[in-house]
């Protein structure tokens, strides 16, 4: 299969997600609190219903983390969670879930393990694409002609503010566009604000690529509030959160988790 069929599979894959229905887009971090853990996890996220995963890729200074995916971060460091482990932990489950998967991660890691490099390993392992919160929109050409020699995607971020900016990353982006819902680090907010419905509305009278809004959700009833302006709901923390309570135990509670999210937004 040639680098434009695997661009072309990983675009249907990831539009398929959003085809006819909400996308529910859950987000756990790699390693967390051990590889054994995460793989149990992603089949649960699977087998629960959501559409598409995002693994965070452990860094020592994740600046958009809250508290909570920070220290989840920190124990998946300290069990010894390489990049390098986690490619191989995702050729392992490729083959059994079919859904996309992208790595979320900061442009350091990238960077040091090589960007030619690194593309090439996710395209190898069977990852969809990249999300990459500290690299501006401007900025991205390093990155971006790798992912797509690869089949990869690189989903673009928007948030409040950005404004004016908003017309023209719609109008360039593939995949499907971040809506980050609030300024500041990830976390559950009790108020959510208008800001997501903003951008969506905005993007939607420039581009029809669907919109995915994350940053702050963490109950079915705010999911199902964003479900019914967005495209697709992304939950990170609060799926952390249930990780953190019952640590090795976790994957029955985060697939009920999903299962409540999953209905809500039906």
């Amino acid at each position: 299969m040639n680098n434009e069929q695997l661009t072309i599979n990983n675009e249907r894959r990831i539009l398929g997600a959003f085809n006819g229905k909400k996308a529910f887009i859950p987000f756990i971090t790699g390693g967390d609190p051990d590889l054994e853990t995460t793989e149990k996890v992603l089949y649960a996220l699977y087998e629960a219903g959501a559409d598409m995963i995002e693994i965070g890729v452990p860094f020592s200074d994740p600046i958009a983390e809250g508290p909570v995916i920070e220290a989840a971060d920190e124990r998946a460091l300290k069990a010894g969670c390489t990049v390098d482990k986690l490619f191989d932990l995702i050729a392992r489950v490729r083959a059994d879930i079919k859904i996309p998967i992208l790595f979320m991660t900061y442009y350091n890691p990238i960077f040091a393990y090589g960007v030619e490099r690194f593309t090439e390993r996710c395209a190898a392992c069977g990852l969809d694409g990249l999300i990459v919160p500290d690299l501006p929109f401007e900025e991205r050409e390093e990155l971006l002609e790798p992912c797509v020699s690869r089949g990869l995607e690189l989903i673009s971020l928007i948030a409040p503010t950005s404004e004016e900016r908003i017309t023209h990353i719609a109008k360039n982006s593939g995949g499907f566009l971040y809506c980050v819902s609030s300024m500041g680090v990830t976390g559950e907010r009790d108020e959510l604000g208008n800001s997501a419905r903003r951008m969506v509305e905005q993007t939607k009278q420039v581009s029809d690529i669907p919109c995915a809004v994350g940053f702050g959700i963490s109950t079915p009833e705010q999911a199902c509030e964003i479900a019914g302006f967005a495209d697709g709901v992304i939950i990170g923390s609060a799926i952390v959160r249930i990780i953190a309570e019952h640590g090795r135990d976790c994957a029955e509670p985060v697939r009920q988790y999903v299962q409540k999210v999953k209905q809500s937004i039906m």
